[in-house]
């Protein structure tokens, strides 16, 4: 029992007064003359017993009566917590990631977990709201409903650590309030399963929201399979979380015209083709019909004019194959010697190629070192009669340099499958067995700043990167390799070109860290946006002589197709589309954490809390008895003889 005023128990010290009267019975006796002693004696001896009882009750009545009496002003009460003084701090954590899309017994999870905070809450009460990207601190429902009404999914939940750890930085320091955590979800299992550290300071209620469907299909990818002059063929690839699924109807629009359809049957996982005119520019969006999650039913993507790429070659030794490579359909490729080289046309290149110089000038280090500082790539093939300390001095300003040189063979044996320029699409497994190339000449390098592309068998590059710089450690003309002989050459110049302009591709993930280049050159005070109907943000941007470079990451905030814009030309087309780490619906077990209540719904939780917090006053009862004290001495008084 507690009290909501325990200072006037101080009046009971008040009780020993009438404890005091009864026991002295403080009274003024008069002398009366009586001669008849034999009565007096009778009537005393009759009247004893009675008398001393009846004092007995009275004393007993009136000291129950005040302490009633008293008891009833302090206000006692029993809960099952001791709360009456403490302030109070709820926070609120309400999970708006894509998988509460999904359907519970009452209608989408989201949306209902909305409409309970909004009934179970206390319109008045404080309390703070926190979401995977929001934040209202120390604000009531009422002030706050339309936003609720209004919240979204977010494009970039954090991490059920970083959630936790997020809403409890939003309680107040000090240890005198009582602090209440609930944190609604439906802990999907992610990377990182859900815990919490027990903390004696904090409350923490968890509401576990059940979806009555734990299918879902999902639109994961889309890639260029084929392409020729003619047609290009796409592959999407669809994949199924729960029962197998027949004929799930794929239609595809270009520019919101439909302009193919299909049907596949799913297991587990299924790709369908899609054939396309090649050198289309294709604003391509891919839906299917699906009852589970929706933010996974649809997929955007583009396919854009590719700028071609200026690659120049300054050589001494026989470039035909350079030719073969750098085709006119993607490249205009420009071949000549270091006597007849025209420098201004250097900075209009994307990539440069020295092809076995024996002697670099100085005018022309200086150029290639600013070249390459605008995001040119420079490829160099070293001779075997090379000028040490020309190679020396430009290799400088990329942190290396050709050490000495070897006059033994050594075979190519090794290729970097995670290095940029063999990543995702160039080999379709890693080969292990193959007729190895070899060289009779080549050069030691320090390998410390680069990152090796292909090597030798004792470890050492053949092809190392370091920044826009491409090194190859041996010459590769037919007198010293038959490196030209190997298929993975083509492929290799390709992707090495093409890093100096990072064509955007096909789409890009949000919440994933992308870049891309824009074939572009802008004056000083121009800059670029990206932008759709719905929206427009200026992205991070690194301006070069012949392009922009773009990064994003969180931004945009919705999947759609967006336009790359200088004022008001667009530039190019780029698409975006939600990360599908939540499209498999598998939940946590949470019956098994500790120092935790858990609820299945907002409901039950709330009634938990109010039963918890609930007081039952007693001071009505102690009224009651004093009332009924009294009538107990009136009675006495009356009735008792």
């Amino acid at each position: 029992m507690q009290f909501k005023h325990p200072e006037l128990l101080y009046a009971l010290f008040l009780l020993i007064i009438p404890i005091i009267i009864h026991l002295f019975q403080l009274r003024r006796f008069k002398i009366e003359a009586f001669t008849n002693v034999a009565i007096l004696k009778t009537i005393s001896q009759q009247t004893r017993k009675s008398s001393q009882l009846k004092k007995w009750l009275l004393l007993l009545t009136r000291l129950l009566l005040l302490a009633c009496a008293i008891l009833a002003f302090s206000q006692p009460f029993t809960s099952k917590k001791n709360t009456i003084n403490s302030a109070k701090e709820t926070v609120v954590f309400l999970d708006n990631s894509f998988s509460l899309q999904q359907r519970g017994p009452q209608g989408n999870l989201f949306d209902r977990a909305i409409q309970d905070l909004i009934l179970e809450t206390d319109f008045n009460k404080t309390i703070t709201l926190v979401t995977h990207d929001a934040v209202y601190k120390n604000t009531t429902i009422n002030a706050i409903q339309n936003d609720l009404l209004q919240l979204s999914y977010t494009t970039n939940p954090l991490s059920y650590n970083a959630a936790v750890l997020k809403s409890k930085s939003l309680f107040s320091n000090t240890s005198a309030t009582q602090k209440q955590l609930v944190f609604i979800s439906d802990f999907q299992q992610l990377e990182s399963p859900f815990s919490i550290p027990e903390d004696t300071l904090i409350q923490v209620n968890l509401v576990k929201l059940t979806p009555t469907n734990t299918n879902n299909i999902a639109l994961d990818s889309v890639y260029i399979s084929k392409s020729d002059p003619l047609q290009t063929e796409l592959t999407l690839t669809l994949k199924n979380y729960g029962e197998p699924v027949e004929n799930v109807s794929i239609a595809l629009h270009n520019n919101d015209k439909l302009i193919a359809k299909s049907a596949v049957s799913i297991v587990e996982q299924a790709e369908t083709q899609f054939t396309i005119p090649s050198k289309t520019v294709i604003n391509g969006v891919f839906s299917i019909e699906d009852s589970g999650l929706q933010f996974d039913n649809t997929l955007y993507f583009n396919i854009n004019t590719p700028s071609k790429l200026n690659v120049l070659s300054i050589s001494e030794s026989d470039d035909a194959f350079l030719s073969k490579i750098f085709t006119p359909d993607e490249f205009n490729f420009t071949s000549t010697s270091a006597q007849n080289l025209n420098y201004n046309s250097i900075e209009t290149q994307h990539t440069i190629i020295l092809n076995e110089l024996k002697d670099i000038s100085n005018s022309l280090i200086n150029v290639l070192k600013t070249f390459t500082d605008q995001g040119g790539t420079l490829i160099v093939i070293p001779s075997t009669q090379l000028n040490t300390s020309a190679y020396s001095t430009l290799l400088a300003n990329y942190n290396t340099r050709y050490k000495t040189l070897f006059n033994s063979e050594k075979r190519i044996t090794s290729i970097n499958y995670s290095h940029p320029i063999y990543k995702n699409d160039v080999f379709e497994k890693q080969v292990q067995n193959f007729q190895y190339p070899k060289v009779s000449q080549f050069y030691t390098v320090n390998e410390a700043a680069g990152s090796a592309a292909l090597s030798f068998e004792d470890g050492s590059p053949f092809l190392t990167q370091f920044s826009n710089l491409f090194l190859f450690t041996s010459p590769i003309n037919s007198d010293v390799s038959n490196f030209k002989n190997w298929a993975i050459i083509v492929p290799t110049f390709y992707k090495m070109a093409m890093q100096s302009l990072q064509h955007p591709k096909l789409f890009y993930t949000i919440g994933n860290l992308n870049s891309f280049d824009i074939d572009v050159t802008l004056n000083q005070d121009e800059i670029l946006s990206i932008e759709n109907s719905n929206t427009n943000f200026i992205p991070q941007q690194q301006y070069f002589n012949k392009k922009v470079s773009i990064t994003t990451q969180n931004n945009p905030e919705q999947a759609g197709i967006y336009s790359v814009k200088n004022k008001l030309e667009t530039l190019k087309n780029i698409s975006f589309n939600y990360d599908r780490k939540e499209s498999k619906l598998e939940y946590q077990d949470i019956s098994t954490l500790k120092h935790v209540t858990i609820s299945n719904s907002i409901p039950s939780l709330f009634d938990t809390l109010k039963s918890n917090t609930k007081i039952n006053e007693l001071w009505k009862w102690f009224i009651i008895f004093a009332l009924a004290f009294l009538m107990l001495e009136m009675l006495i008084l009356k009735y008792f003889k």
